[in-house]
C-alpha cells in the first residue's frame, strides 16, 4: 500500500512544473514551513515566519499571480466505461434526470485526478531570505542537516483523486446537477458514489486548504562534497594500512570501495571537526536546491506493493 500514490505524485511533480502534493493529502502545507521526509511522510517541525524568525519588515507574500493559469486536471491508466444521463422515479413518483459515469482502471496506481480555481501564496523575496535562513536553520534556531522549506502553495475551491487497486477496479459515481449536456462529471462539487469495486482511495476536498507546494532543500555545496570525498578516500585507505599492522592476524584487505559514491553527502558533515562549522562558515557548506523527484521517492519506502 506504501506506493498506491507513486503514480499520482511523479506525474502531478512533472505537468504541474514542480508543484507536490502533502503526504497526507489531508496535510495543510503552508509558505515557510520546513519539514523532514520521515518513513515516507512529510512531517512539519515549524514555520520561519511563526516566532519572528523572519522579521515582519521582511516578509513579502505574493497572492494569486497564478489564478488564469491552466486547470490541473490529469490522469493515468483510466477509461470511461459508461457516460451518460438517465431518469429514475423520485420520493414523490416524479422522475428525475441524472448524469452517471462508470470509470475503469487500469492496474495498481492509475489515478484520476481533478481540480479547479487554483490560487497561489509564493514567498516573493527568496533570494534575499536564503543565506539568512542557512545560518538560522543550521546554526542559531536549529542544528538542521537535513530540512525543506516551502516556497509556495496552493489551494483550489475543490479537488477529487480517485486511484485504483487492481486492473478491474472500477468507479460508478452519478450527479442530478444539470451538465448541459457534458458527460465528464468526475469533478463536479455534488457528484456521488453509486457504486465501487477495488478503488483504494477515492476523494472529493470540498474546502480550499493548501495541499499543494513547492520546496527549497538545503544540501552540501558541490566543491565541499568533492572535498570530502577525496580526504575520506585518502584517510580511508590510511585506516586501512592502520589496521592490518594493528589487528596482525587479520588478512590484507581488498581493495577500497568508496561507501559514499550513491549518497557523498550523507554522512560528510559527521566527520567536521568540533565548531568547523559555525554560523560564519555555513553559507560555505550549504545551499538551497529545488525539491525533485528523488525527494519524492523518499516519499514511498520501498516496501510492500
Amino acid at each position: 500500500m506504501s506506493n498506491l500514490f507513486h503514480k499520482f505524485y511523479v506525474s502531478f511533480y512533472s505537468k504541474t512544473g514542480g508543484y507536490v502534493p502533502a503526504r497526507p493529502l489531508s496535510q495543510p502545507i503552508y509558505p515557510g514551513d520546513f519539514f523532514q521526509i520521515k518513513n515516507g511522510e512529510i512531517i512539519v517541525l515549524g514555520n520561519i515566519y511563526f516566532g519572528n524568525m523572519i522579521k515582519p519588515e521582511d516578509i513579502n507574500l505574493v497572492h494569486d499571480e497564478h489564478s488564469q493559469a491552466p486547470v490541473w486536471k490529469m490522469e493515468e491508466g483510466v477509461r470511461r466505461l459508461y457516460s451518460g444521463r438517465s431518469s429514475a422515479p423520485g420520493l414523490g413518483g416524479e422522475e428525475f434526470e441524472f448524469s452517471k459515469q462508470v470509470l475503469g482502471f487500469a492496474g495498481y496506481g492509475s489515478f484520476l485526478f481533478s481540480s479547479a480555481n487554483r490560487k497561489l501564496v509564493r514567498i516573493a523575496n527568496w533570494s534575499e531570505l536564503q543565506d539568512q535562513l542557512i545560518i538560522k536553520l543550521t546554526q542559531i534556531y536549529y542544528s538542521f542537516r537535513e530540512v525543506f522549506v516551502v516556497t509556495e502553495s496552493a489551494s483550489t475551491s475543490h479537488w477529487s483523486l480517485a486511484v485504483g487497486g487492481t486492473h478491474d477496479a472500477e468507479l460508478e459515481i452519478a450527479t442530478a446537477t444539470e451538465n448541459f449536456g457534458l458527460v465528464d462529471i468526475f469533478d463536479h462539487v455534488d457528484v456521488r458514489t453509486i457504486q465501487s469495486k477495488n478503488v483504494e482511495y477515492y476523494h472529493l476536498q470540498k474546502e480550499r486548504m493548501p495541499t499543494f507546494f513547492k520546496a527549497k532543500k538545503l544540501v552540501v555545496q558541490d566543491e565541499k562534497v568533492r572535498t570530502f570525498i577525496n580526504e575520506l578516500i585518502i584517510n580511508r585507505r590510511k585506516h586501512q594500512e592502520w589496521a592490518l599492522n594493528f589487528f596482525d592476524q587479520f588478512a590484507a584487505a581488498p581493495p577500497y570501495i568508496n561507501p559514499l559514491s550513491n549518497h557523498p553527502e550523507c554522512s560528510l558533515l559527521d566527520t567536521l571537526r568540533a565548531n568547523e562549522l559555525n554560523p560564519n562558515t555555513a553559507l560555505l557548506y550549504f545551499k538551497w536546491a529545488d525539491m525533485n523527484l528523488d525527494d519524492i521517492a523518499l516519499l514511498f519506502p520501498k516496501y510492500g506493493n
